[in-house]
């Protein structure tokens, strides 16, 4: 009888697909932590971006704030009527407050006074800075033309009663810069007042703010 041939057996199909299975079930799984922990980044980071967006690097209005006014150089005829062709000075103290972490840089600030409507007298200041979350005081001076306030015709009733209604007018432009975050900003201040003739002091005085960027 001739010899038989040995057939050597083959590895079992099913034990290589299951292993290569498990691979790549393992590969899939890694990739799944990968993005999971990817996007946990990104998510993070744009939540510290927001939150420095709204804390260190939010613009706080500045605060401009008229502490008082003076009256000077008011020369009156009979102890009633300005007299004429003397110019009457009005010192406001003006405060700048600034509650950011930066320098806020203003340029020329220019205060215009209004008597009924018509504008009688205008100051003109240099540029400045507030430091970071400090105030700044400065003291404006504006000189009134006496000779418009003699011709307009709510004069007479004023002097009657011996109060003097006014509105002045602020203007303070600059700019702030928090890292690189740079604003343009202008603060305005509308205060409505009120000269008591007989003491040359201000009676009344209320202001109102308005910021734009």
């Amino acid at each position: 009888m001739g010899e038989r041939e040995q057939v050597t057996p083959l590895a079992p199909v099913a034990g290589r697909q299951s292993s290569d299975e498990g691979a790549s079930r393992h590969q899939k799984k890694r990739g799944r932590k990968c993005c999971a922990f990817t996007a946990a980044i990104v998510v993070i980071l744009v939540t510290a971006i927001v939150a420095v967006r709204f804390t260190v690097f939010r613009v706080k209005d500045p605060i401009i704030k008229m502490n008082g006014v003076t009256v000077s150089r008011l020369e009156l005829t009979n102890g009633t009527i300005p007299k004429p062709g003397v110019n009457i000075s009005l010192i406001a103290d003006v405060s700048v407050k600034n509650p950011n972490l930066a320098s806020f840089k203003y340029s020329n600030t220019t205060t215009t006074l209004y008597y009924h409507g018509q504008m009688v007298g205008e100051a003109r200041n240099g540029p400045g800075h507030a430091r970071p979350r400090r105030t700044m005081r400065m003291n404006v001076s504006v000189d009134i033309i006496t000779d418009r306030i003699m011709s307009n015709p709510s004069l007479n009733v004023d002097f009657i009663s011996g109060l003097l209604s006014m509105n002045a007018y602020t203007r303070v432009p600059g700019r702030m810069k928090i890292v690189v975050v740079k604003r343009s900003i202008v603060v305005e201040m509308n205060c409505s007042m009120t000269l008591n003739i007989t003491t040359q002091q201000i009676q009344t005085q209320e202001c109102k703010q308005n910021v734009d960027y």
